[in-house]
């Protein structure tokens, strides 16, 4: 059966609960040499592209299940993210990996015509960056070292120190960064503690409450005896609601016009985000699903309004899912993480959706939580030796 047959099959909106819970592994990308640490598509959805541990990226048509562009990114070590900056004419890709480095790519068909050259340097692993809403030269990223820098490719110096967190003269490393779609000004990190932190650019005064907008920060984790950090935030379509994950705990959806900073207003729960970091994602028009990848290979789709959880799909056997990405427009999401190939997603002819089996995914989830309170260090302490024990054992 075709793609596009079973997209027009479908009369349901791509939002609805009855095309999620019918969602199922569709087809597979194979290219890269090492797991795969993120993936985006191009505005326009028709291209994909991926970044790896083999310091390889590659640019995909998803569709066709070939690759059209593939290169050496320039990093030393893991490329952490690659995106298509908006309105560049897909021609322009940025960038940042665990040596620091943030790096651009001036895209051309040949792969001999590639130029690439570093904007930034992070003096710690930088994994994340926050592309601005339709502008083609401008984002932000940040890295363990605390910093988040402003890059501006029409300047000749590119980057700009933005920030540098601190909580009580101590440095916070961050580990994610999402700029608020309906408010180019305004950005949220998270990182190597508790609160999610909301800056409006126009408003860093560091004098007053160190320049932050808003925090938000459960307040049941503050006695946590794990101490999770923060792993992956993104905002809604219109900005309205904030999402954060956290290692070995739960999601938790925050209201960013709300002004108790210890106030959620929707916790998601069922999955295991341990080693490697898991990436959260709305899915829907109007964001109504929260969608997370989970240890031993699990999808888990939660309805936004009411936390149940709609899907868990099995889209590798035993194996992690690191990172989630919905299709712009289609009733589409891909997948990846420590196998080394892409998961394309779709909905089929039939429910797929299996409570049961949901229920005894949950119920191992559980138990594998439990276990780690007994033998929990820093998170990405466990991170490196992951890395080590991976490359091992592959």
């Amino acid at each position: 059966m075709s793609f596009s047959f079973r997209v027009s099959s479908s009369l349901r909106p791509v939002g609805a609960r009855a095309l999620v819970q019918c969602f199922q592994l569709q087809w597979e990308l194979k290219g890269h040499m090492d797991c795969i640490s993120t993936l985006q598509f191009n505005e326009s959805g028709a291209w994909l592209t991926s970044s790896s541990h083999d310091m390889r990226v590659i640019i995909w048509d998803w569709v066709q299940q070939r690759a059209l562009l593939e290169f050496d990114s320039g990093f030393t070590s893991n490329v952490f993210q690659a995106k298509f900056l908006p309105n560049s004419g897909d021609t322009a890709l940025a960038m940042c990996g665990s040596d620091g480095q943030v790096r651009v790519a001036q895209l051309c068909p040949s792969p001999a015509c590639q130029t690439i050259r570093r904007v930034a340097q992070h003096q710690a692993a930088a994994h994340k960056l926050a592309l601005v809403p339709h502008c083609p030269h401008r984002f932000l990223t940040s890295g363990e070292d605390a910093v988040v820098y402003n890059v501006d490719l029409q300047l000749d110096q590119p980057a700009s120190e933005l920030l540098v967190l601190k909580e009580k003269q101590k440095r916070v490393g961050l580990y994610t960064i999402f700029v608020n779609p309906n408010n180019i000004h305004e950005f949220a990190v998270g990182g190597q503690d508790l609160v999610v932190r909301i800056y409006d650019q126009r408003k860093m005064d560091q004098r007053v409450n160190n320049g932050v907008l808003k925090k938000f920060c459960p307040l049941h984790l503050l006695t946590n005896q794990i101490n999770p950090v923060i792993t992956s935030l993104v905002y809604s379509h219109d900005g309205t609601e904030l999402l954060a994950s956290y290692n070995d705990a739960d999601i938790y959806l925050f209201d960013t016009n709300s002004c108790d900073e210890t106030q959620y207003v929707k916790k998601y729960k069922g999955h295991r985000n341990s080693l490697p970091p898991k990436e959260i994602n709305f899915y829907g028009p109007r964001s109504q699903f929260v969608v997370s990848g989970s240890d031993y290979g699990h999808i888990f789709f939660w309805e936004k309004s009411s936390c149940q959880i709609v899907q868990c799909i099995e889209a590798v056997l035993g194996d992690t899912i690191n990172c989630v990405e919905p299709h712009p427009r289609l009733p589409i999401i891909v997948s990846c993480g420590l196998d080394m190939n892409v998961k394309i997603l779709g909905p089929s002819g039939i429910v797929t959706a299996d409570p049961e089996e949901t229920k005894n995914v949950m119920k191992r989830n559980k138990q594998a939580h439990g276990e780690c309170l007994m033998s929990h260090r820093n998170l990405f302490d466990n991170y490196m030796i992951w890395c080590l024990m991976h490359h091992i054992n592959p």
